[in-house]
């Protein structure tokens, strides 16, 4: 079976890294905007909230409002999800709520009264700032959730994230609010979140890993260099060298990539073909200075000195030596691109500028019907790619689409709700796969026969 670290999603190709394409026989060229029958056709849903094919079903294992083993209730705006293996049975979902101050108007009398020296900020009336993360400590073998808990409060617009090497989730705010805003803290930060935590953290800002609208991390396991998004129309991508591996309190040098014979090179293709498809171009990287950016200029400075602009970084997946992730609305069209970068083989050292980094656009969505604001992304036991849609217009037709290994694309599921679909990953066992409906709030475990189709 093919790792979920081995691929992603390519302009008619999934990229397999690592593994021969001879392993999945032969698989027949078919025209990318038709309809493949994979697992079959989806059967609405009675309940009107997921259409899935014939043999799958979803079990709502936590909703918005429920009442939690620490008395809270569940928050809404369930986005970025991580799972982690805790035992042989049981395995621990780190979900992110992408709530802001203005939220707490709206939550549930119980959270609107939640006052704890753990929030890392607080309105005026010294009740925490709704956002964070909650556990769900889940058994596979049962079907049942066992426990939840909120696991880190005080936060701001926690989007989406990233799982770490040494067992813990990266959850990133997706804010730039400061002091001045008239709040206690500034925001913009990561946080880490053990996947073993039994209650509240301590919530610990890592500053040297830079204050801006963050999005998303990948880890590279080989060197702990972070990879990193950022959702602005004219972000940069990042990265994070460590002073000591698997350490990141500990501080490190932040940077922006640059393409190396064309500083302020544009990715976004927007107003042309800037960035051609599958053609590798040559990368460096650049300190940035002042990472906490109190003027929210990280971006600008880093764009003046040379780095190369991308559209609303997203979702970020760490291969096999190599790394994708999402630009939401790059390309011509603005239905979003992939981009591949693969490391140097003496990537965070001086000897890097004599074999460069690697970038090149991996897809460029050209057709809405196929994908269309692709974010969230995981691989099923399959070795398919499924992302989550994330596109928000009058009638919202948001899907879970499924990515063969040749590229021709399926629909796997269908959100009946107006809302996103967000947070997809497998179970460690590819039993199970758990996704969030971003609101309100409903986590899912949906099973079936997942190795049923194998193109």
């Amino acid at each position: 079976m093919v790792s979920r670290r081995q691929f992603l999603f390519s302009a008619g190709t999934l990229a397999f890294v690592g593994l021969s394409r001879s392993a999945f026989g032969k698989v027949p060229v078919t025209d990318l905007g038709s309809d493949l029958a994979a697992y079959g056709p989806l059967i609405a849903d009675s309940n009107k909230l997921l259409d899935l094919p014939a043999g799958f079903s979803y079990k709502v294992i936590s909703q918005l409002g429920e009442k939690m083993a620490d008395g809270q209730f569940v928050p809404d705006k369930a986005d970025g999800m991580g799972c982690f293996e805790l035992d042989d049975d049981r395995v621990a979902l780190v979900r992110n709520h992408e709530l802001k101050p203005t939220d707490l108007a709206k939550a549930d009398a119980g959270a609107q009264t939640h006052k704890t020296p753990q929030a890392y900020d607080t309105n005026k009336q010294g009740v925490a700032l709704p956002g964070g993360t909650s556990h769900i400590i889940y058994n596979l073998k049962t079907g049942q959730k066992e426990q939840e808990y909120l696991s880190l409060i005080g936060t701001i617009r926690n989007c989406s994230g990233g799982i770490t090497p040494w067992g813990t989730w990266l959850t990133c705010e997706e804010t730039t609010l400061t002091k001045a805003d008239g709040f206690a803290q500034d925001h913009g930060y990561i946080f880490e979140v053990p996947a073993n935590a039994k209650g509240l953290v301590d919530p610990e800002p890592l500053k040297a890993m830079g204050r801006f609208n963050h999005e998303a991390a990948a880890i590279d396991p080989k060197t702990g260099i972070v990879y990193l998004t950022e959702d602005k129309g004219d972000s940069l991508f990042y990265r994070f060298i460590p002073n000591e591996y698997g350490k990141l309190h500990k501080g490190g040098r932040l940077q922006a990539m640059v393409i190396k014979t064309t500083p302020q090179f544009d990715t976004r293709n927007w107003a042309g073909a800037n960035m051609a498809l599958h053609q590798n171009m040559d990368v460096e990287w650049i300190d940035l200075d002042n990472p906490e950016s109190p003027k929210d200029d990280l971006r600008l400075r880093g764009y003046a000195n040379g780095a190369a602009l991308f559209a609303r970084g997203e979702g970020i997946h760490w291969g096999n030596n190599e790394l994708y992730f999402c630009c939401t609305n790059g390309g011509k069209k603005q239905l979003g691109q992939v981009m591949k970068y693969v490391p140097s083989q003496f990537e965070g050292t001086s000897q890097e500028q004599a074999a460069p980094g690697q970038i090149q656009l991996f897809v460029e969505s050209t057709d809405g019907s196929l994908y269309n604001f692709g974010d969230n992304l995981t691989v099923a036991p399959n070795g398919h790619l499924i992302v989550c849609e994330d596109q928000y217009t009058d009638v919202v037709d948001n899907h879970l689409r499924g990515v063969t290994p040749k590229g021709e694309v399926y629909n796997f599921a269908k959100l009946q709700a107006q809302t996103e679909l967000a947070g997809a990953c497998f179970s460690p066992d590819g039993s199970t796969l758990f996704v969030n409906v971003y609101k309100p709030t409903k986590t899912l475990a949906i099973t079936g026969p997942w190795n049923s189709f194998k193109l």
